[in-house]
Order: C-alpha cells, then sequence, then structure tokens
C-alpha cells in the first residue's frame, strides 16, 4: 500500500507535503556543532584561555550558541514565514522562564532581607 492511495504520511506533524526535509548532512553538522560547542565549554573552563572574570561570559556566549544549534539543525526553527507561530511561542515560553526565574530570586532576596535573626546561643 505504497504511493497516493496512503492514508497516513510519514511526515512529521506541522511538516507541510512541499517543506524539504532534513538530510543526514545537516544532522551531522548539526550534532558536529554540538560537539565543538561542548568542547569548547570544557576548554573554557579547565584551562587559562580565558581571563578568569572572563569565563562565565564566554560559558554564556557557548551555551546561547549550542541552542542556536539545536534550534536550527534539530528542531528546524528557521525564519521562513511558515515558522512565525514557533517563534513567537518561543519567545512567549522565553517570557514565562524569564519571570519565573525573576520573580523566584527577587522573593528569596525579599525574604533574605527581611527574615528575623536567629538567636545566638552560647555554650555554658
Amino acid at each position: 500500500m505504497n504511493g497516493p492511495d496512503r492514508i497516513f504520511d510519514d511526515r512529521t506533524p506541522g511538516v507541510e507535503e512541499n517543506e524539504p526535509s532534513a538530510s543526514f548532512l545537516s544532522y551531522t553538522a548539526g550534532l558536529a556543532l554540538a560537539i565543538l560547542a561542548t568542547i569548547a565549554s570544557f576548554v573554557v573552563s579547565q584551562t587559562n584561555l580565558l581571563w578568569a572574570p572572563g569565563v562565565p561570559v564566554g560559558l554564556v556566549v557557548l551555551a546561547f550558541a549550542q541552542i542556536g544549534v539545536h534550534l536550527v539543525f534539530f528542531l528546524h526553527l528557521g525564519s521562513g514565514p511558515d515558522n512565525t507561530n514557533n517563534i513567537i511561542a518561543l519567545s512567549f515560553g522565553l517570557l514565562i522562564v524569564f519571570l519565573v526565574i525573576t520573580g523566584s530570586a527577587w522573593i528569596i532576596a525579599n525574604l533574605n532581607a527581611n527574615v528575623m535573626p536567629t538567636a545566638v546561643q552560647s555554650s555554658h
């Protein structure tokens, strides 16, 4: 039962019929870039390649690069008109995560500033 008389397609949900699918080469390139970013992160953190205060910044940059590699090569998130809803959903998700983390840090800092000090116990 192959051919046009098939009821179900083997396409991923959301992939249009005329949309090019990912190839072995694109997955291999994505894997190579992800491994390269991971190795670079370990090199940056374990060597004196960067100035010590710049190590966290370098790790954040490499983390964003790896997020970009995953979004483009594995999740196939592009800038085409058919991906507008995906980009809006991703942006909304990032906003919610940012608000939750920022709000939690704000609440914890406020609680820490307003907590009553504990009584110092002296041993006799």
